[in-house]
């Protein structure tokens, strides 16, 4: 039986250069096979795009992490639960988040990489997007960084001056929300389209102040971005306001316009 841990009972620092190291060998990976383009195209039963890439660069994370951490436990998004199941520490893995753009040659994509806890949620998080020459990081309590350089969200409190992201969706639509986001982006200063895991890391260096993804989102396209927001000073939940990675929906901001996307879209 696994005893519930503390805080104390893991070392942060250990478990993010682990992160790091995984990032490493995703990198090593996806990068050459984006620029050779020499993959071949499936889908999955949910109409997404996946290739041999993902598969085998979460197998190749799977192995190296089990190895390093057997009592933990590990979801990704191609080969599901490994490892321990029962222990209250695990690993959440999306070999390739933005596998559309992988496909079609755009280098909006990247690996994400979390820590999360039973009790605490994420606790390590690392989005690598080799592709942009862009990598962001964070472990609760000491932070988030792009690259080595430490990020804070922005300070900005009105809509109107505001830099949104949104995703729209069909899932939008289902829910009779189109028109809201619409609404949202109408009022904003800027609004963009970044997509995936982008647009909440910008949201943590404070170039973004809110940015609303798709509904239908996995806790594998969430964790590691919820832990690097959250590090930066801002604010991550579901469209209801529910701090959680494990929802079909999230909105990230710099905490000031929150409330905002949340009333508007909370319905």
């Amino acid at each position: 039986m696994h005893t519930e841990p503390t805080d104390s009972d893991v070392d942060l620092a250990a478990e993010l250069a682990l992160a790091l190291e995984l990032a490493d060998l995703a990198d090593a990976l996806t990068l050459p096979r984006f620029f050779a383009a020499d993959f071949t195209l499936g889908w999955k039963n949910d109409r997404t795009e996946v290739t041999e890439a993902d598969r085998e660069a979460e197998h190749r994370m799977a192995e190296h992490l089990l190895a390093a951490r057997p009592d933990h436990g590990l979801f990704g998004e191609e080969h599901g639960v490994q490892g321990d199941v029962t222990s209250p520490w695990r690993w959440i893995v999306d070999p390739i988040d933005g596998t559309s753009g992988f496909v079609r040659g755009i280098p909006v994509w990247a690996t994400l990489i979390a820590l999360t806890h039973r009790s605490h949620g994420p606790v390590v998080g690392v989005v690598s997007a080799p592709a942009l020459q862009r990598r962001w990081w964070a472990s609760r309590g000491n932070g988030t960084f792009a690259d080595g350089r430490r990020c804070t969200v922005s300070d900005v409190t009105a809509l109107a001056d505001a830099q949104v992201s949104v995703t729209f969706s069909q899932g939008w639509t289902d829910l009779g929300l189109s028109g809201a986001l619409v609404s949202l982006v109408e009022g904003a200063r800027r609004a963009r389209g970044f997509g995936d895991f982008w647009q909440h890391c910008l949201v943590a260096e404070g170039a973004i102040d809110l940015a609303v993804d798709a509904v239908g989102v996995m806790p594998y396209d969430l964790a590691a971005v919820q832990v690097i927001v959250e590090e930066a000073g801002g604010r991550f939940t579901d469209r209801h306001g529910a701090v959680t990675f494990e929802s079909d929906s999230a909105i990230s901001s710099n905490g000031a316009l929150h409330h905002l996307a949340v009333d508007l879209l909370g319905g």
